[in-house]
């Protein structure tokens, strides 16, 4: 009887799939709901590999940084999303009236944080990277996966989509296609997803809103640029990091950890570990 049922063993082991014989399992692009709306978050697979980055103790020379799969969301994040976790919007009442919260929610903003440029499908501006953070924190309680900003290396990475970095802008005509900035924004945020997306299905990675990240030491730069950015600034190795200025206008004392009375370019993408 063994030896009768030892091919038919055999055979079902040469056909079960890679993942079954150790091999992770072929990633594939999802959308995530959150319990209780109607809201719902494109995520595409970043495969891993290898980017090439300066050397921040040689600026002459450069380096290899490994990088990890991921998943990272199709579109920035839009007020759609963001407004369930700022507002509350996923608790129930009785939750509300007794106060019951696992994660910070923000301060009320100092005016509206859209700007009026549009909300519904328009990308989540004003923020501090603080709030952002706090945001992927909440969206991983509420779903189970470990969502959270990219690294400064794995929006490079990601943004670039397997095509060798390089410094230099784009050309104008190529530009046009993927981005909104100074040239043709008219001084405000667009409609997500309206232009084209690069190779591994990512849109808006340039311009529109600047996307928070976190660089080597945790501390948050924007990359991207934003609907403001002249063209030269629309490459990976720009970033913005903090400054004072885009707070002036906040009346609060002390000003809000939350919210930049003067950062309307503000904004973020979040990635999933698989």
């Amino acid at each position: 009887m063994i030896l009768r049922t030892l091919p038919l063993i055999l055979l079902l082991a040469l056909s079960l799939p890679a993942c079954a014989q150790g091999e992770p399992p072929a990633m594939k692009p999802y959308t995530e709901s959150i319990q209780g709306t109607l809201v719902r978050i494109e995520m595409v697979p970043i495969p891993g590999g290898k980017l090439i980055v300066p050397d921040p103790d040689s600026p002459t020379k450069e380096r290899e940084i490994s990088i990890k799969p991921f998943y990272m969301a199709k579109f920035e994040l839009l007020w759609d999303v963001f407004d369930i976790w700022a507002y509350r919007l996923d608790q129930t009442e009785e939750e509300r009236i007794q106060g019951v919260d696992a994660v910070t929610r923000p301060s009320k903003p100092y005016g509206a944080p859209d700007r009026g440029f549009g909300h519904q499908g328009y990308p989540a501006i004003s923020m501090s990277h603080f709030a952002a953070d706090m945001f992927c924190r909440w969206l991983s309680r509420k779903t189970g996966k470990k969502y959270r900003l990219p690294s400064e290396h794995e929006w490079m990475y990601a943004a670039i989509a397997g095509a060798p970095p390089s410094r230099k802008p784009f050309e104008p005509s190529e530009l046009k296609k993927i981005a909104w900035y100074w040239e043709n924004s008219d001084d405000k945020t667009h409609l997500a997803g309206k232009k084209e997306p690069n190779k591994w299905g990512l849109y808006d990675m340039f311009g529109n809103a600047g996307e928070w990240c976190t660089d080597e030491e945790g501390v948050g730069i924007l990359k991207g640029g934003s609907y403001l950015s002249d063209a030269e600034q629309l490459n990976i190795v720009y970033g913005q990091r903090f400054e004072k200025s885009w707070q002036s206008t906040d009346p609060q004392n002390p000003k809000s950890k939350w919210w930049y009375s003067d950062g309307p370019f503000c904004g973020f993408r979040i990635i999933c570990e698989p």
